[in-house]
């Protein structure tokens, strides 16, 4: 998906689940009232209920394109995983960080009213009401689908405050009420504003621009998505929380933040300008452009093992300088010439212990070596037989001294171990 795949929609009914299409893909199986009751008096909980109670009915709403659509579950199917029947997650389970793919969320409707007279009452939705419901909510869709950020060339979805009131309001619309005669109650739509506590973590970063980190204006989105994915087991987390700790500051309590990735990756787009944010390591490895600045710019006779950091700055300049000819911003660019560097240092860090593992396994070698040649040498000095030490020593390929040396030690040894007489 491109960035211009990702532009808000138009909030509609999803065609199938309209009059005009005949409800063609609404296929509702409620349980016969036969099967929905209570009986607060049984002694065993699984009589307490009938089999029906479990049904579910929900409205979905994409927050990508806007659409909604109805539906509901199988009553006869075991009531421990509804989420496996359901064609998203619900609100209440999504918390207030991103959306997860493919962005699809979940109204469940109730169906229970409770009075003193008539007891436990259920009542399901036909498609018409349906329907209706999802016309009534279509406003506040809209403002939903135009107002949750948008992250990233995929368009990642993320809660904005705006966007968590919205869905507040298509909450309040699907709640039904009943009357004492059982008919049923819609709420009024309504559009609340966003209330104080709801605060947008770019709100938070332009009233506190001393907080905010110079590094994020080329980081990676990886390094943004870490930076912004901060959970302390107490006090405020995401972006805030960070920068707040990491400045001994408090946050007032009472508020929510939303909008914790689009903030850095809206702080980081003002500080690209018209750039293009672009991870370092694609461009230099899988493009032509990227691959060309790198091999004019890269150390003749040298590999960035033997660069020294004022090198690689100059590296960095050069690189980013090639990008900025093309519309582009290289993100982590220092940080990848860095591991570059770091890795091959490495190498030669492995190089040097294979080295000095052979140098010893051939001292080692060596030291047997001279030890036997110092034996034969003895063995063949002790036979006297005539021969010089000038030709001892050519074959035991050392210093004719040497063997002279070793014969007028061995003379010795011999003269001193002679009893006198």
């Amino acid at each position: 998906m491109t960035a211009a795949d990702s532009v808000p929609g138009t909030a509609h009914v999803l065609t199938g689940y309209r009059p005009e299409d005949g409800f063609m893909a609404a296929e509702l199986d409620p349980p016969p009232a036969e099967y929905v009751w209570h009986d607060e008096n049984a002694e065993q909980q699984d009589q307490r209920y009938g089999p029906g109670v479990g049904y579910q009915q929900w409205l979905a709403v994409d927050a990508r394109d806007g659409a909604v659509w109805f539906g509901d579950t199988d009553w006869r199917a075991p009531q421990e995983s509804p989420g496996s029947r359901l064609p998203g997650i619900p609100r209440r389970a999504l918390g207030d960080g991103n959306v997860p793919d493919p962005g699809i969320m979940v109204q469940l409707l109730g169906h229970l009213s409770h009075d003193e007279q008539r007891g436990c009452t259920w009542r399901f939705f036909d498609a018409e009401e349906l329907h209706a419901l999802a016309v009534r909510v279509l406003p506040a869709v809209q403002r939903l689908v135009d107002s949750i950020h948008r992250i990233g060339p995929d368009g990642e979805l993320e809660w904005s405050a705006e966007a968590a009131t919205a869905w507040d309001d298509i909450e309040q619309a699907a709640t039904p009420a009943f009357d004492p005669s059982g008919e049923l109650l819609w709420p009024r739509p309504r559009t609340t504003p966003v209330p104080a506590w709801r605060v947008e973590v770019g709100a938070f970063l332009a009233a506190n621009p001393g907080l905010c980190d110079p590094s994020w204006d080329l980081a990676t989105d990886a390094e943004l998505d870490t930076y912004a994915d901060y959970s302390p087991q107490n006090g405020y987390g995401g972006v805030p929380g960070r920068i707040c700790r990491d400045a001994d500051r408090q946050i007032e309590d009472g508020f929510t933040f939303y909008g914790h990735r689009a903030a850095l990756y809206a702080y980081r787009a003002r500080a690209c300008g018209d750039r293009t944010p672009t991870d370092a390591r694609v461009w230099l490895e899988t493009t032509g452009a990227g691959r060309d600045t790198w091999e004019a710019a890269k150390p003749l006779g040298a590999t960035l093992a033997d660069v020294p950091d004022c090198v690689l700055v100059s590296l960095a300049e050069t690189f980013q300088n090639a990008a900025h000819e093309h519309g582009l911003a290289l993100t982590g660019l220092t940080a990848h010439l860095r591991r570059l560097r770091g890795a091959e240092r490495s190498a030669v860090d492995r190089q040097l212990v294979h080295e000095g593992e052979e140098v010893e396994r051939l001292e080692i070698m060596l030291k047997d070596f001279r030890a036997a040649r110092n034996r034969t040498v003895t063995r063949i000095l002790a036979w006297s037989d005539g021969r010089g030490d000038a030709e001892i020593a050519r074959l035991a390929s050392m210093p004719d001294a040497y063997v002279s040396d070793w014969r007028a030690r061995l003379t010795d040894e011999q003269t001193t171990m002679t009893p006198g007489p």
